[in-house]
């Protein structure tokens, strides 16, 4: 009889197919509560996902078939591709996270904690790449207030180039003799564009003194008419020359400029021709033209001394 407790305390309460039996009934209500009311929530989350990325992708190629309609590769067309691309993106993110976010509970999982461990790590993140966001940020100011595109002749961070490609991150340019620089976008705080609209081909043409000042602005105004008339640059050209008159003394040499406004960044074939005739004309016409410093030789003043001349500049 003292070993009758103790056996009472071994002895199961519940048979174990009875626990299994409640176990997979508590399973089958949970799916079947889950199957009649989070299924439906979820299909219909993932639908509307489903359709707004189609709406996004809608728009990102209408973007593109626009970029495409542009013949060659145009700077506005450049422009769409990179917004297309931006908005595709961060349209497909947000929609996702949103989507995330909105299927999680139905799991029962809290989202406090992730949101606490994401805010950290975002934190950490946005510590750690500043250079980044700002080179981002730039380079949106940059495209929504069309500073500049591909093709622009630019000056950016103390460098000037052609624009070969324009991104979030930086901007690629090439200079004159082929080097090419990625510049981020963050470094760039000021922009010089020469490619907007027009550009002003400006040449500073020395004269001696000797030679009559009305005279050569004269010359140089018919020189430059003879210029702009020529077949190759009476579309480049579109205003008359600029004769300014005497610009600047330096001794024996004086300064005449001339400007001619001409199409966005088409000056130097212009400015070459310019030069060509000039040089020309004045042989023609005997205009001496000017040098920075005058040089006089004196002959015999230092034969004592066994040099036979000597030169004195100023």
């Amino acid at each position: 009889m003292l070993f009758t407790p103790l056996m009472t305390l071994f002895v199961p309460t519940t048979p174990p197919d009875a626990s299994f039996k409640e176990l997979g009934h508590s399973w089958h209500v949970d799916i079947v509560d889950f199957v009649r009311h989070d299924a439906p929530k979820i299909l219909v989350i993932l639908l509307v996902s489903f359709v707004l990325q189609r709406i996004v992708a809608f728009f990102v190629n209408r973007m593109r078939r626009i970029a495409d309609a542009y013949a060659g590769r145009s700077p506005r067309a450049s422009q769409l591709r990179t917004v297309a691309a931006i908005l595709r993106a961060s349209c497909y993110g947000l929609i996702g996270f949103i989507a995330l976010l909105q299927i999680l509970p139905l799991f029962n999982i809290d989202l406090k904690p992730l949101l606490a461990s994401a805010g950290v790590v975002g934190l950490g993140i946005s510590f750690g790449a500043q250079s980044l966001f700002k080179d981002m940020l730039n380079g949106i100011f940059i495209l929504i207030e069309d500073q500049f595109n591909v093709g622009d002749v630019v000056k950016l961070a103390g460098l000037t180039g052609t624009v070969e490609d324009l991104s979030l991150r930086a901007t690629t340019l090439r200079d004159g003799d082929g080097t090419q620089y990625f510049i981020p976008n963050s470094q760039i705080a000021t922009v010089s564009n020469l490619s907007r609209e027009f550009s002003v081909a400006s040449l500073s043409v020395s004269v001696d003194a000797s030679a009559d000042p009305d005279r050569v602005t004269a010359l140089l105004r018919e020189i430059a008419a003879e210029v702009r008339s020529e077949p190759a640059f009476k579309d480049v050209a579109i205003a008359d020359a600029d004769i300014l008159g005497v610009d600047k003394i330096n001794g024996r040499e004086v300064i005449y400029p001339v400007n001619i406004r001409v199409k966005a960044n088409q000056k130097d074939g212009i400015l070459r021709a310019l030069r060509r005739r000039i040089l020309q004309r004045f042989d023609q016409e005997g205009i001496p033209l000017g040098m920075p410093t005058s040089t006089f030789v004196m002959a015999g003043a230092a034969r004592s001394h066994g040099r036979s001349a000597c030169a004195v500049r100023y």
